[in-house]
Parts: C-alpha cells; sequence; structure tokens
C-alpha cells in the first residue's frame, strides 16, 4: 500500500509541472501533506527518527493552510526532487548490516 501511495503522489508531483489550473496545485498539497503524514506516522512507529523528521518537514511544506512562496521554478524543482525521491524509495532496498 505505501508503494502505491509513493507511486501516486510522485505522478501528481510531476504533473506539477505543466500549466494545470489552481485547484489542482490545492488538491496536491492536500494530498501531500495527508500522504506524508501518514509515512511520519508509520516511519515514527518504527522508530525511524530521520525518516520521521524527513516525512514531517515534507508535511509541513506542503500544508495548504500556510502557503509558502517559493515562486514556480523553485516549487518545480522541490516536485521534481521530491518525486525522484518518492519513487527511489518504492525500489530501494535498505541493506541490514
Amino acid at each position: 500500500m505505501n508503494k502505491v501511495i509513493k507511486i501516486i503522489l510522485a505522478a501528481l508531483f510531476f504533473l506539477c509541472l505543466f500549466d494545470m489550473p489552481y485547484g489542482f496545485y490545492q488538491l496536491v498539497r492536500f494530498a501531500g501533506m495527508i500522504g506524508f503524514t501518514f509515512f511520519a506516522y508509520q516511519t515514527n512507529e518504527e522508530k525511524k527518527q530521520a525518516d520521521t523528521i524527513i516525512f514531517i518537514s515534507l508535511a509541513l511544506l506542503f500544508q495548504p493552510f500556510f502557503k509558502i512562496a517559493l515562486g514556480r521554478e523553485i516549487w518545480n524543482l522541490v516536485d521534481i526532487i521530491v518525486g525522484i525521491g518518492l519513487i527511489v524509495s518504492v525500489f530501494w532496498k535498505k541493506k541490514l548490516l
């Protein structure tokens, strides 16, 4: 289930690179906030503190209530980095020592 959510979020972030209606960007912000909050909760339960901090930070960045004005170009860069990070995390296998 986590993989599906990550792929959907990544697809939404990549779609933000195109000229979309403003409502779409609002939807992506809500979806991102909810998704990253869910992942933060899960990683907190698994005692993965670094991952929890990353997901909380992303949830705060994408939350739609107090918008962070970064400009179109910077938001596009953020969308690309986060989208690629989500796709990589789907296929990344952590080695246990």
